[in-house]
């Protein structure tokens, strides 16, 4: 059977073009196909269930059609490599692809994902070039903000951004792009309630918020492979009216003393009375560009309910801002029924086929059903993705059918009042000029718009922005079809964005299913078979479904619970799908487009106006892609941990381009992030390098010598720009500002302290340090290989000396700035007025414990190997013992394995510092290192400056105050990224002491152990935020019932900015799974023997650990254990609904 006969059967009879374009009709009707063929829905089985046999295996097959057989004589057959006489032998025909690439290369065979990276890496296969890259918020972004005032949030609202053109990118719902974003794919839904569709996730502003800005939808990364092969998204729809107005008003009513008013408190999913929206991606086996997409949606309610599912395509638009239009302008247009072509100069011919839907399916337990009801046509539906001035401004538009005309092609209650008198259908259609006329840009001035429609317009945002459905202002006359009705899409078919309307009626409740398949590839629908061919396609989706698990099957230690396989395999996948397309070109965004007219002329001096160099045009890691859709330099250090465990050629890329000279600035300084490119961010970037090429030569057993060299030599230029620039008077204490850590301390540490002088941070001089031990770490590795890097090694651990004494003693000896105190055994900032006047601010806070990491191990086999480096070593101990002996660890003295140990704490210290961190009434909480300690809650820190008073007190949960936005909070919660950095000082500090340190773990518990064991307590500890107890709870849920017991949520997980320092709830941004997703390290590396939550530690033995250091020695217990002294492996049988 022919792919035309079969696409002709599947959309039965064809018809009118003024039927199927019918105006006002807001979607096709469902049309039975011919023959009454049946269309099948494949049903993965519910969350919690068994998995199922492969449905190719065991499952039914459709019936066959009379018309499906071949006639006489004819051999040819719908798949392609068979009935061949030069074809593969029968037997190989069945072979997955996994099996034939297993007998190709043998026992270099590792995987097929892994076999993709490397085609990917070699260039061979561009595996990469499609992938998540659409941002989930574009709209409120810096890069969009045209104001005069840089007040992005409201210069461009969440109202405005339907009808509103973006500039720099786009935005959607599980969307894809290719990777320089010129054709974009994304989901849009309608309830048949709502006012506007659901194309993009919805949130607050930081003004909106009573804790900053926040998202408000329900939505998980559910999977992605490196290659983005495979991926998976899931998104819960309400089925009632979307609750914008209570949202916001319910937030912005509140204070900052109570919690944020989420989606879950309302009502909106009482009774389960919204969708399970499943997006499905999968390439083919050997096409990168070709992309099966299947869209799964399961009717949660107990009743029937109708769900308008538009797959959207569309072009980022870049015409409307150069002079003169484009001569090679992005098109779409439909080809065939149920087909739409995209051209683009940059790009090759694409396809997206939109195949009839089966009809809804009632519930099933897994497996196929095979539907005998009608199918649903999707009406495929055409616009420009261009601004619509009329409806914003009272301008006009160059197009009559813009960005928001599937809203009003759609939704009646969203279309514009009918002006007075219509036009007449004998008028016709207005034609788009070749020339583009005059409009209003984003950033219009007020002498630009007339003064009557300034002011009604002005009012429908304001009612817009407060949830309710915008008053109607008569526009100019739409285009009339000769029906009579007005159209808001184009009859023409074609257009810069496309979508495909399916409407689903009368979906089943409690479990009723209906499927979308789509299939994006640049082939025809004769070329690739499953275009058309159902049980093909969703062997493909289930293919590379295998095949991840292939991959992050390798991942997980044998023992490690299926619990914590689900967390660590989600936290990968949020890192892989919060890669965003990221553009910010300095001088444009600064000077404004030609086809606009000017930005305002202060605008050019609110932000970012000296890094005039910038040029942005990547693929970047962001921290989570709604609340933070732009990169910060030192989130990105974290993020690229755990991603160089599943692709260490993306994390090297990242930390690459952060040091390359279109980001960082010719003196030296890296970007912080779009705010203000000019803050300090803490220099964690030499750490993360050497941790990545690192961590890719012990899992993938490769070095990359070229690139840690590359980044090195950057880095060098960016360690004298903080030397020259935030070590003011040159005494080795730096006073750094911001560095990451907002609100604190009791001042703004970015702004001028109201008490006058210079602050002095621990924090900044021990950054300093740890930067120091980093650049000295990879001295010493490249000196393996070129021996001018032992003299650059010499310099770093002299610089690292001179700064761990100014810890204590700054230049000239004056002992009032010391930074340590001895009464209370703890490092603080302090003010300093001048030579022998200062005040130490006591605050026992993350900034006092980060001397910890400045920690450095060197193994006897490095020192003798590099005697240029000894020799200077030892001439500096020798020859300034006032320095290399005084309040640090000694250098004379050898450690385990005659191991040499250089850290700012000496072990006194150390000692004295790990009371207060491992005290559970003060920094250690059952989930991790609290940022604060808990001491404050009953003692606050308060100072008077000028009749103003400045303190600081243990805030557990959200900030109470508004410094930094308020939308996050240093002053108790627990912070994975730091807390990682710990974990690692402490595993450095017994690699030296070995079991010579026992200390109290937890403080006054009687329990003793090394610093090995404290280290994995750590981490078990963080993993138990996102572990089921033995209740099957989650501390990050927050002790919310319905996510911890219902089986359609309790398998899925959000990975929070920040955690509550004292139950472990998360907080901040849903799904910064970014520096939080570093917890599928400490999964990978201790999950095997990670107890559960809220039991007790059973000893066990005393580890050598992942670190990278050559820990050969062997355990003191003398049972050859990789893990802790306090460890228990535990499995967790997953209880019936009923049991709990």
């Amino acid at each position: 059977m022919s792919a035309k006969n079969l696409k002709n059967k599947l959309f039965g009879a064809q018809t009118s073009k003024e039927d199927v374009d019918s105006p006002g009709s807001g979607a096709a009707t469902p049309t039975t196909t011919e023959a009454g063929a049946p269309l099948k829905i494949n049903i993965p089985p519910p969350a919690g269930m068994p998995q199922q046999p492969r449905e190719k295996e065991v499952l039914p097959k459709r019936p066959q059609q009379s018309d499906a057989t071949p006639p006489a004589g004819d051999t040819t057959s719908p798949h392609p490599g068979t009935n061949s006489d030069t074809d593969t032998p029968k037997v190989e025909e069945n072979k997955s692809y996994r099996e034939r690439l297993l007998a190709q290369l043998g026992p270099r065979y590792r995987s097929v994902e892994e076999y993709r990276l490397d085609q990917s890496d070699r260039y061979e296969v561009h595996w990469k070039r499609w992938g998540p890259y659409l941002s989930e918020r574009q709209w409120g972004t810096v890069r969009e903000d045209y104001s005069a005032n840089g007040d992005a949030w409201n210069s461009f609202p969440f109202e405005m951004a339907k009808s509103r053109a973006y500039r720099w990118g786009e935005d959607g719902i599980a969307g894809i792009s290719d990777n320089h974003q010129k054709l974009c794919f994304s989901l849009a839904l309608w309830n048949g309630q709502d006012d506007i569709l659901k194309e993009r996730l919805f949130g607050l502003t930081g003004e909106q918020g009573n804790h900053g800005e926040d998202v408000k939808e329900i939505y998980y990364y559910l999977d992605s492979t490196p290659t983005h092969s495979y991926m998976k998204f899931l998104y819960k729809y309400p089925q009632a009216a979307y609750p914008y107005k209570q949202l916001l008003e319910e937030n912005r009513n509140r204070s900052r003393e109570v919690s944020e008013f989420e989606l879950m408190d309302t009502d909106i999913f009482d009774e389960d009375r919204y969708w399970d929206v499943f997006v499905e991606y999968a390439k083919d086996e050997n096409d990168a560009d070709s992309m099966s997409i299947r869209i799964t949606a399961y009717n949660r309610g107990p009743d029937p309910a109708d769900l308008h599912i538009l797959p959207q395509l569309f072009f980022r638009n870049t015409w409307s801002w150069p002079k003169e239009l484009p001569a090679d302008m992005p098109e779409l247009k439909q080809t065939e029924e149920g087909t739409i072509e995209a051209t683009h100069p940059g790009l090759k011919k694409t396809h997206l086929y939109c195949t009839p839907s089966p009809a809804p399916a009632a519930p099933a337990k897994g497996g196929v059903v095979i539907v005998d009801g009608p199918s649903v046509v999707p009406d495929l539906l055409f616009c420009d993705n261009e601004t619509n001035f009329e409806r914003l401004y009272g301008g006009k538009n160059r197009t009559p059918f813009v960005k928001d005309a599937f809203h009003d092609h759609v939704i009646p209650s969203h279309r514009p009042a009918e002006p007075e008198p219509e036009k007449s259908v004998k008028e016709g259609l207005p034609k788009s000029p070749a020339v583009k006329t005059p409009r209003l840009p984003p950033y219009h001035t007020k002498a630009e718009i007339d003064p009557m429609d300034a002011e009604t317009n002005g009012e429908q945002q304001a009612d817009d922005t407060n949830g309710d459905a915008a008053p109607h202002v008569p526009g100019p006359p739409r285009p009339i079809g000769a029906s009579g009705a007005r159209q808001f899409v184009n009859p023409d078919k074609t257009g810069t964005k496309a979508g495909a309307h399916y409407v689903f009626s009368n979906v089943p409740g409690k479990g009723g299913c209906v499927v979308v398949r789509l299939k994006l590839t640049p082939n025809s629908a004769d070329e690739d078979m499953s275009v058309l061919d159902e049980e093909l396609f969703d062997d493909n989706v289930e293919a590379r479904r295998e095949e991840a698990d292939e991959f992050y099957g390798k991942l997980g230690r044998g023992g490690v619970s299926d619990d914590l396989r689900n967390v660590m395999r989600q936290a990968l996948s949020g890192m892989l799908w919060t890669k965003q397309y990221y553009q910010y070109i300095q001088k444009e965004w600064i000077e404004g487009d030609l086809g606009q007219p000017p930005p305002p002329p202060e605008r050019k001096w609110v932000r970012n106006r000296e890094w005039k160099h910038m040029y942005i045009n990547d693929i970047l890691s962001m921290p989570d892609k709604w609340e933070y859709p732009w990169f910060a330099t030192w989130d990105t250090a974290f993020h690229c941990i755990p991603l160089a465990m599943v692709d260490p050629t993306f994390a090297k890329k990242q930390l690459d381009l952060m040091t390359r000279e279109w980001y960082m600035k010719p003196d030296g300084a890296l970007p912080a992030y779009e705010w203000n490119f000019s803050d300090v961010n803490p220099p964690v970037h030499a750490w993360s390098t050497f941790r990545v090429f690192k961590i890719e030569r012990k899992m993938f057993g490769r070095e990359d010598l070229d690139f840690l060299e590359r980044v090195f030599q950057k880095l060098l230029l960016n360690f004298t720009w903080w030397v020259n620039r935030k070590d003011a008077e040159g005494n080795n204490v730096f006073e750094g500002g911001f560095l990451g850590l907002d609100n604190i301390g009791p001042f703004n540490r970015s702004e001028p302290l109201p008490t006058g002088g210079t602050l002095r941070q621990a924090d900044g001089t021990a950054w300093m340090a740890f930067f120091s031990l980093n650049m000295l770490s990879i001295a010493l590795e490249l000196a393996k290989h070129n021996p001018t890097y032992e003299d650059i090694a010499s310099k770093f651990f002299e610089h690292f000396l001179f700064i761990s004494d100014a810890m204590t003693y700054p230049a000239g000896n004056d002992e009032h700035l010391s930074l340590w105190n001895e009464n209370d055994g703890f490092y603080y900032d302090a003010i300093q007025w001048g030579f022998g006047h200062s005040q130490q601010l006591p605050v026992r806070s993350m900034v006092g414990l980060m001397p910890l990491y400045a920690t450095l191990v060197l193994e006897p086999q490095v020192i003798k190997k590099f005697p240029g480096f000894k020799k200077r070593m030892d001439w500096f101990i020798e020859n300034r013992p006032d320095i290399s002996q005084r309040n640090v660890a000694s250098l004379r003295e050898r450690g385990r394995g005659d191991r040499i140990l250089l850290a700012l704490a000496s072990k006194e210290r150390l000692v004295r510092i790990l009371e207060k961190m491992l005290d559970e009434k003060e920094f250690l909480s059952e989930h991790g290192i609290r940022s604060m300690s808990l001491y404050h809650h009953e003692n606050p820190f308060s100072m008077n400056v000028n009749g103003q008073d400045f303190g600081v007190g243990y805030w557990p949960g959200d900030s109470k105050s508004g410094m930094f936005g308020g939308n996050s909070n240093w002053r108790g919660p627990i912070w994975l990224a730091v807390n990682f950095l710990l974990i690692e000082s402490l595993q450095r500090f017994h690699q030296y002491y070995g079991d010579t340190l026992q200390v109290e773990c937890p403080t006054g518990s009687g329990d003793y152990m090394n610093l090995a064991g404290c280290a994995e307590e750590i981490q078990h500890r963080l993993i138990h935020i996102f572990g089921r107890d033995d209740h099957g709870r989650r501390a990050v849920n927050g002790g919310n019932p319905k996510l911890n017991r219902d089986p359609h949520f309790r398998d899925y997980l959000h990975f929070y900015e920040f955690f509550h320092g004292n139950d472990g709830r998360g907080l901040g941004a849903s799904h910064q799974t970014g520096w939080t997703g570093l917890v599928a390290w400490s999964i990978h590396q201790t999950g095997e023997f990670c107890r559960l939550p809220k039991t007790p530690r059973t000893p066990r033995s005393v580890a050598k650990h992942y670190f990278d250091e050559q820990i050969n020695t062997p355990s003191e217990y003398g049972d050859g254990s990789l893990y802790s002294a306090y460890s228990e492996r535990s499995e967790w049988d997953e209880p019936e609904p009923e049991d709990l």
